[in-house]
């Protein structure tokens, strides 16, 4: 066998035969070679078989083509680090690792499970999307894919996301997206210098990449690109460059440019049956050149994407701005709308808050005639998918002060001190504009518990916002963290003074089903019969999302049987579907709830008095 090197495109006959068909490599299991798969930038990809029967993917890398910047500290591949600690099921799965010793030198290499589907380009180039359903279930898949990777206690950004680096898995009966390839994922806390663009398809890249920087609002910009490939058929802002294949910069430079004109977006209505022109909206926040005007956070992208939050229907595309500028201060805006009119259900959780917050809010000077606390902010804690933040939006609309949305990556920076003059920079704007309503989105990942294995910058973050938090009442700001993890957060957030309202968002009760199914299923073609009091008994602990899943998924199986949507398609449709949170994690929510009610119990016995509170002269 010829010792193992990278070659070009024209000599790929040879390079298949690095690996013949039939050899066979050592791990933890033995993995015979199968197939050559193809040739990257450092590695081979093959599929193998194991010695327990089963096929996976092998990946073999060649460590003279490997820039330093993708080994960690102790010299170990960060791909195969990354992969050995992650597990979702819309990213690939780890399997093995080892290495391989051929002619005196050593190829690691990494086994990972295999993938029964194609690329993204490989579908697109069989047949190209012709349904809106599908391009947004596709996305939607590798939104959530990034939304755990950048919940993480220490954020991996993926940097490559590309129509080659995410699969359809087809071994279900519903396809599903997953991302591979974690060559150039990195550490969110890795200095800048760890980025390497080298042989990425500029395409997909963010501007702020192309000087080396990247961020999860990055992410959210090769997802835009990849979403407008996906309907569109090339990538945003496609132009011919080969004549500089060679000037690397050239290219570069002329990506930008071309970045700078406005996007085009082609009539595609009689290719795809069920186009929405608001669509077009998502695409263009999500490719802003400025990353802190994207959307904040995968979980909000996935949001707008499913109609959950409007996106203001301007060209915002023209807004061109400099990538040197500092970060923008977000300005509050009035919360106008139903209030919690627009939430169905939920009446114990609303009665609560319009006891223990909307009133004191409301009338501080009464309270405080009365000594009696006023909340400095409060958290919303529960499963995933229950609309936390659906929720926290209403509630601003039903106090009525102005709104500010924030999320930790639009506060957490890689730069020393950064972080804390962001949360300054966001209480500034809050009193300027008070009375104010912040609400931070995922909390736990801003505010981490101080004692366990947290970078120093996350610390600082912490006290912080401890040190805003002591003065909030005084300046008319209103706190409201949400998390899907309450007991990962740094206790000291939630004593008295601070987050000291604590209120557990549950999965919809039977009403809320009802009404999720009425509110899901209106202006779609419904048969006569639909029977919802059956639906919301058969959908016991789903959450919100769920029935939002369960309606797309009959309105698609009505569609493909030109039919209207019946009950027999609806239950046919839950009776394939699990809940998304399974009842064990639903009862991890519940102990974590009876913790929390019996601290509350502890904190009514001596609590200061913090809140919003008028001048101590006019209690004399």
């Amino acid at each position: 066998m010829r010792e193992m090197t990278m070659i070009s495109q024209n000599n790929m006959e040879a390079y298949k035969e690095i690996l013949p068909t039939g050899y066979c490599i050592t791990g933890n299991r033995k993995y015979e070679v199968w197939l050559f798969i193809k040739q990257g930038r450092n590695a081979e990809t093959y599929r193998v078989k194991a010695d327990d029967g089963k096929l996976y993917f092998l990946k073999l890398f060649n460590y003279a083509r490997i820039p330093r910047s993708a080994f960690d500290e102790e010299n170990n591949l960060l791909e195969i680090e990354f992969l050995k600690t992650i597990k979702h099921p819309n990213l690939v799965s780890f399997a093995d690792n080892g290495e391989l010793i051929f002619d005196e030198r050593k190829y690691p290499f990494l086994i990972l499970d295999f993938i029964v589907g194609e690329t993204l380009t490989e579908r697109i180039s069989r047949e190209p999307f012709r349904t809106l359903y599908d391009v947004k279930q596709c996305i939607s898949g590798v939104l959530n894919g990034l939304i755990y990777l950048h919940s993480l206690p220490d954020p991996i950004i993926h940097n490559e996301i590309t129509p080659q680096n995410v699969m359809l898995d087809l071994s279900g009966n519903i396809p599903y997206a997953r991302i591979i390839d974690f060559g150039n994922a990195r550490s969110f806390h890795q200095s800048v210098k760890a980025f390497n663009k080298d042989g990425l398809n500029l395409n997909y890249v963010a501007p702020e990449s192309f000087n080396g920087l990247y961020s999860p609002q990055s992410d959210l910009f090769s997802v835009g690109a990849l979403m407008y490939y996906l309907i569109f058929g090339l990538p945003p802002w496609f132009k011919d460059f080969s004549q500089f294949q060679t000037d690397r910069n050239k290219i570069e430079d002329l990506i930008l440019e071309q970045r700078r004109t406005p996007l085009s977006f082609p009539d595609v209505s009689g290719r795809i049956v069920d186009f929405d022109a608001s669509i077009v909206n998502v695409i263009k926040k999500a490719l802003l050149p400025d990353p802190e005007s994207r959307f904040q956070s995968a979980n909000e992208f996935l949001q707008a994407l499913n109609g959950e939050i409007e996106v203001d229907d301007e060209d915002i595309l023209q807004r061109i701005t400099s990538h040197d500028n500092v970060k923008k201060a977000v300005q509050p805006q009035k919360a106008k709308g139903k209030g919690f009119d627009a939430i169905v259900g939920m009446k114990e959780l609303k009665e609560l808050l319009r006891v223990d917050v909307i009133d004191a809010l409301h009338n501080p000077a009464k309270y405080a005639e009365y000594k009696i606390t006023i909340p400095n902010g409060m958290l919303l804690y529960g499963p995933p998918g229950c609309g936390k933040t659906f929720f926290a939006k209403h509630f601003a609309e039903e106090v009525g002060f102005n709104f500010m949305i924030m999320t930790p990556s639009s506060l957490k920076s890689r730069y020393v001190n950064a972080t804390q003059e962001n949360i300054a920079k966001m209480f500034e704007e809050a009193e300027k504009n008070a009375p104010t309503i912040i609400f931070i989105d995922e909390i736990n990942e801003l505010l981490p518990n101080r004692d366990s294995d947290v970078h120093e910058m996350s610390r600082s973050a912490v006290n912080e916002m401890l040190a805003q938090m002591d003065r909030t009442g005084e300046q008319g700001i209103f706190i409201i963290g949400a998390t899907n993890y309450p007991d990962m957060i740094d206790p000291a957030m939630l004593r008295a003074g601070r987050l000291d309202k604590k209120f557990y968002v549950p999965p919809p009760d039977f009403e809320a089903r009802r009404g999720l199914f009425e509110m899901y299923l209106k202006n779609r073609p419904l048969d006569f019969g639909i029977d919802y009091d059956k639906l919301a008994n058969l959908t016991e602990n789903y959450v919100s999302s769920d029935i939002a899943f369960l309606v797309n998924e009959a309105s698609r199986a009505a569609l493909q049987a030109t039919q209207r949507i019946t009950m027999n398609i609806l239950e046919a449709t839950i009776a394939s579907t699990k809940p998304s949170v399974k009842i064990q994690e639903l009862q991890k929510f519940e102990k974590i709830k009876a913790t929390i009610d019996l601290e509350n119990i502890e904190q009514k016995k001596a609590r200061p008095r913090i809140g919003f509170i008028r001048d101590e002269k006019e209690d004399k």
